[in-house]
């Protein structure tokens, strides 16, 4: 099978694993990650989303598949490839704005606010996570993943992971909950 024998009139999620599969991409979100962010983006009508981390835009098709008729969703990736494959399958959706870019000099020139944020990438999760934090709305969300030890990791990444968590609980302006569930989630909302 070749990229360009994948259909776009296939279920989207399936055809986004398929290519992701071709193009060797193995870092999608899993299905109880990508359910979480789908049901929690249901909670935010009207919301505006960010997603640090597009890959190939699985976890992109679980927010949009949550998200009403009136949200709006930015997702950024530096990864043309990657970002190829999600605007093959989501690119339709109006509510869907992909941008290829860093994702440090995204956060740098953005000066929007989200109600909204899955960090997914090193950008908005190790790197400017005060700048990523500054733009959620007070009541809003931000959630990662992959806090629990995963195999790709490389060595002393579990020490990076050890530290955002702390870093995370020793703020004062959100409250959040740690999940050892799927690959290790933490969820925090900013205080009013």
């Amino acid at each position: 099978m070749t990229f360009d024998t994948i259909t776009e009139t296939i279920d989207p999620h399936q055809g986004i694993v398929a290519a992701s599969a071709v193009l060797g991409f193995a870092m999608n979100a899993d299905v109880l990650t990508a359910s979480l962010l789908r049901t929690l983006a249901r909670s935010k009508p009207s919301g505006t989303f960010l997603e640090l981390g597009t890959g190939t835009g699985l976890s992109t098709a679980w927010l949009l598949d949550g998200m009403d008729q009136h949200s709006t969703l930015i997702s950024v990736d530096n990864d043309a490839a990657c970002q190829a494959i999600a605007e093959r399958f989501l690119g339709h959706d109006k509510r869907l704005t992909l941008v290829c870019q860093d994702g440090t000099e995204w956060i740098d020139a953005n000066t929007e606010t989200f109600d909204f944020i899955f960090a997914d990438t090193w950008a908005g999760k190790y790197l400017q996570l005060d700048e990523t934090l500054a733009m959620l709305k007070p009541g809003g969300l931000y959630v990662i993943d992959d806090m629990l030890p995963q195999p790709n990791w490389p060595d002393g990444h579990d020490a990076k992971a050890q530290q955002l968590v702390a870093h995370l609980e020793d703020r004062e302006d959100i409250v959040l909950t740690k999940l050892a569930w799927s690959t290790g989630l933490i969820i925090a909302t900013k205080k009013d």
